[in-house]
């Protein structure tokens, strides 16, 4: 069985928080916030996970946010370069005769 996350918030932390929440342009970047706000709040890492967000997420996901969150900060939340699924066709190696 996981061993439950406790997350203590200091108020700077809280309102940094809030402003991501309430005002990031990116919907991820709110979405993160807020749970990570809601566990801050008490509630487990589970409910959140299950009912607290636009839609269910699995706890892992939820408890990676908060990792990242305690070692980076606010930086920690948004998406790396590089992540995601890589292009099968390059215009660049067409264009300098590669293919």
């Amino acid at each position: 069985m996981p061993v439950p996350l406790h997350l203590a918030l200091t108020p700077a932390e809280r309102a940094d928080l809030e402003q991501v929440r309430d005002h990031d342009p990116t919907p991820y970047m709110r979405e993160r916030a807020a749970g990570i706000l809601k566990v801050g709040a008490g509630q487990s890492v589970r409910a959140v996970a299950r009912a607290g967000l636009l839609q269910p997420r699995r706890r892992e996901t939820v408890g990676t946010w908060i990792r990242r969150y305690q070692a980076e900060g606010i930086a920690g939340l948004r998406i790396r370069p590089g992540r995601g699924r890589k292009p099968a066709f390059s215009p660049s190696d067409r264009a300098a005769g590669h293919g």
